[in-house]
């Protein structure tokens, strides 16, 4: 169990002035990740180090979205601005969170713009929509090599995140000590008592600290 990557949700600009406002602050153009079929968004994605990746997504005009817990997630960020939607969570073997929680996987896949699909299994999203300190998971199904994060500059890493919410009850949810997945990124827990979610994220970058 790792952290995968951070979703960030399109702004009233849309994806593609959203993923240009982020790319001027971080120092490095985003790649057009393609559509989610069965979600109904489409998404523009940086590749970080250490197997990490930041998304820009945005709802499509598509029945999907209205369907699929994750374009509904998607659609409500957006409509609220923009902004931080959420953190994601790799994990092996993602029959084991069905078994604990209770609730069973979705297929996902991608095409690219190259044309090779990408596919994982992802659980958790509407514990996210009800929660959103809640990270959701994913259990790749692609080759190792087809990672969003491959190509990665090595320039950009994840510091640190700014999660309004109460660790423990993110521990319940994983299953274990939420330090496990983020071992290698520093969390400071704020506002247990306030509205919970990803209110900032710090980026290592070429020319130093970047927070957003």
């Amino acid at each position: 169990m790792r952290l995968d990557h951070l979703s960030f949700a399109a702004g009233p600009g849309g994806l593609e002035a959203t993923s240009e406002r982020l790319s001027d602050l971080l120092g490095e153009p985003f790649r057009d990740g393609g559509v989610h079929p069965r979600f109904g968004t489409r998404n523009r994605v940086l590749p970080l180090r250490d197997r990490t990746y930041l998304e820009v997504v945005e709802v499509l005009d598509h029945p999907a979205s209205d369907k699929a817990p994750f374009g509904q997630a998607v659609r409500a960020r957006s409509e609220l601005g923009g902004g931080w939607m959420g953190w994601v969570v790799a994990v092996d073997d993602i029959t084991e969170l069905e078994q604990r929680l209770g609730r069973e996987s979705v297929n996902g896949n991608r095409h690219r713009p190259d044309g090779s699909e990408l596919r994982w299994k992802q659980l958790g999203v509407k514990g996210l929509q009800s929660d959103p300190q809640l990270p959701f998971f994913v259990e790749w199904r692609s080759e190792r090599g087809d990672h969003p994060s491959s190509g990665a500059s090595g320039e950009i890493s994840f510091a640190s995140l700014e999660i309004a919410g109460d660790p423990e009850r993110v521990s319940e949810w994983l299953g274990q000590p939420v330090e496990r997945p983020l071992e290698d990124v520093k969390v400071d827990w704020v506002a247990p008592n306030g509205t919970p979610g990803v209110l900032a994220v710090q980026f290592q970058t070429a020319t130093g600290m970047v927070r957003i």
